[in-house]
């Protein structure tokens, strides 16, 4: 979309591309990581394992502030929320590039995680608000696209600087551009008017609705698959450091080839429409699940790094088949407080992946690649056996 915003009958809203724009910074941000890692861990001279503490550092409190960015976002309105967390994750993007040491930078990421936190998750409370559930999904698709293009970006972006330039200073750029667009969204949010305003403006952040959610079967069976999908997705996170040690490639081609992972998110999101009309919500759980499983099974058995290429893409592919779905279920478990629900959503996301990070990197540091990536697809292939019986089960009572 050309403009800040978009018009419906009587309704005002912030465009998707606008939104699209932070999601694009934020993931790029998170997936920068992957083909720098060798190099940071060489840099700091500490182990790949050890250095992958930065993914920790950033997801875990990325989850965990979800807890009060989402009652915050309902309470206050989710544009000024993320607009004022978009410029303090400019300011803390940008100072990494200036750490001297491994300890600052993970304090950095850690805080920088704080502030990403408050974007993309209001982002799709946002457009939960503004959109009809039988629109949401395609409306969620097409943001869906401005993540894709982040991943594919971010991966090749950091292999290009890892090679020629600097990895200090794609966070740099990294951190100018966000602040451009921190600027943006608070010219849209001065003149757009945030409805939600208008419901609970005082008090103090409750935690009760987390609680009520968690009673809920649908909503608890939602938390807890996505928990357990991101942790097992952190093992994703060493494909980048795995391709070097095993095939010795440049680092700017292992950007450019983990940014097929964001092509099969693009792959889904032009065609989300059809493959929810074909498969269904269920479908798209279980045929995801054994696609990430067959990629991951691929990568540690075969022998070829040109063969990563269609793997990649087929991992991504697979993971927002799955992930999406839950995204959407997630924006309707609470429609009165969507912000909160989705928050809760996000927390369990990030914090799953914080926690699989830092296990993920104990197996590869002890075992290896290949077991790590062996014990990842089996279990997302059984997670989401698991989530479509459940799923038919409740139905079913």
């Amino acid at each position: 979309m050309d403009s800040s915003t978009t018009e419906k009958p009587g309704k005002q809203r912030v465009s998707l591309g606008l939104l699209g724009a932070a999601a694009f910074m934020v993931f790029a941000d998170v997936r920068v990581i992957a083909p720098l890692l060798h190099i940071i861990a060489n840099e700091f001279k500490v182990g790949v394992g050890s250095a992958a503490i930065i993914v920790s550092a950033y997801s875990i409190p990325y989850g965990l502030f979800q807890l009060v960015y989402g009652p915050l976002g309902d309470r206050i309105g989710k544009l000024k929320v993320m607009t004022a967390a978009m410029a303090a994750f400019a300011v803390g993007t940008a100072v990494c590039a200036f750490v001297p040491n491994i300890a600052l930078l993970t304090l950095l990421r850690f805080l920088t995680g704080m502030a990403a936190g408050g974007i993309i998750p209001l982002s799709l409370a946002y457009i939960g608000d503004n959109f009809p559930y039988e629109e949401r999904q395609t409306a969620i698709g097409r943001y869906l696209s401005a993540l894709m293009l982040g991943q594919i970006l971010g991966g090749s972006l950091g292999g290009i600087f890892g090679e020629y330039i600097s990895w200090r200073d794609i966070f740099l750029l990294f951190g100018i551009v966000s602040l451009m667009i921190a600027v943006a969204m608070w010219y849209a949010t001065r003149r757009i008017p945030d409805k939600q305003n208008i419901q609970n403006r005082v008090g103090l952040v409750n935690f009760k609705p987390y609680y009520q959610l968690m009673r809920q079967p649908a909503a608890r069976n939602v938390i807890i698959a996505v928990f357990i999908e991101s942790f097992l997705f952190a093992a994703f996170t060493y494909t980048g450091a795995f391709l070097r040690d095993r095939y010795n490639l440049p680092y700017v081609t292992i950007g450019f080839m983990l940014g097929g992972f964001g092509v099969g998110g693009l792959i889904y999101s032009r065609c989300v429409k059809w493959l929810v009309n074909k498969l269904g919500e269920s479908g798209l759980v279980g045929v995801g699940g054994w696609l990430m499983c067959a990629c991951y099974l691929s990568i540690a058995v075969f022998q070829n790094s040109i063969l990563f290429i269609p793997l990649s893409i087929l991992m991504g592919l697979g993971f927002y088949m799955m992930h999406s779905t839950f995204q959407t279920q997630a924006t309707e478990l609470a429609p009165q407080a969507r912000g909160t629900a989705v928050s809760l959503f996000a927390f369990n996301l990030f914090i799953g992946q914080g926690i699989g990070a830092a296990a993920f990197g104990r197996v590869v540091d002890s075992l290896g690649y290949v077991p790590c990536f062996v014990v990842a697809g089996v279990a997302i292939a059984l997670l989401s056996v698991w989530y479509v019986y459940q799923k038919q089960r409740i139905r079913l009572g």
